[in-house]
């Protein structure tokens, strides 16, 4: 693996029993260190099927994922320690408290004593959550749930994060402190993957981008790039609106 590569994905596929097309078909995609990739596409498209298998959670049909120089199929263990991940639903225990959540997801990282109760307070406290840490989660705003969900992804300092959908429903407050820390992670050496139907977000955010539909990469580039190559489109929303039509995906 070349060293400007965290994450090479060859030939990858994916088919299911009860699917009558391919839900991945031969993609070939190489993500650089430190990048902000968005991976962009209408429901159904296979952003989900992608990043659960680069995650180790489904196997591919067929076809090679490699984190970091490991192949991601046969080094599940030590791939779960370098990445972390937000899902699009939250990944919390509503009777627990925010604290108690953290704790958990701490341990489960292998994080002990002072340093995990550093890192916990470090960030309830960059979060603005540190006045809500006791409170259990199932009295919080969407937005405070977000950044919770957020911190347990990163306690262990993933060198690859994965995004899916992390500021859906919240308000324009915690989205803005959501990716202004996500930035600032990414500053500090922090791959970040990035899923989203927020066009002005991903192109605002973003460094590269794919777009994917029918379970192939459509185009990849800077927002600008894709702008520039794309007739009439004067943002990326044109652009993707372009690649996949006006279609409702329902």
């Amino acid at each position: 693996m070349p060293e400007s590569n965290i994450i090479e994905i060859d030939s990858l596929s994916k088919s299911f029993k009860e699917g009558f097309e391919p839900a991945l078909n031969d993609i070939t995609l190489h993500i650089s260190r430190n990048e902000v990739f968005g991976l962009l596409g209408p429901n159904g498209a296979g952003k989900t099927t992608l990043i659960s298998i680069v995650c180790g959670v489904l196997n591919p049909t067929k076809g090679r994922i490699m984190i970091d120089g490991f192949d991601v199929i046969h080094n599940r263990s030590k791939i779960s320690q370098m990445i972390g991940v937000v899902p699009q639903d939250i990944a919390l225990y509503p009777t627990l408290t925010a604290r108690e959540n953290l704790e958990f997801y701490g341990a489960m990282y292998g994080l002990k004593g002072q340093e995990k109760h550093k890192r916990i307070n470090h960030w309830l406290e960059k979060l603005g959550l540190s006045q809500s840490a006791d409170r259990k989660v199932a009295t919080f705003s969407g937005g405070m749930k977000r950044r919770v969900n957020l911190i347990a992804s990163i306690l262990h300092e993933p060198k690859v994060l994965f995004l899916d959908e992390p500021t859906v429903g919240v308000d324009v407050q915690s989205r803005n402190v959501i990716i202004q820390h996500l930035k600032q992670l990414n500053e500090q050496g922090m791959t970040i993957i990035y899923t989203s139907h927020h066009m002005e977000e991903a192109e605002n955010f973003c460094s590269k981008i794919a777009i994917i539909d029918y379970g192939k990469i459509l185009t990849m580039g800077s927002s600008q790039n894709l702008i520039e190559q794309s007739p009439g489109a004067q943002h990326l929303e044109d652009v993707f609106l372009n690649l996949t039509n006006r279609k409702l995906r329902d």
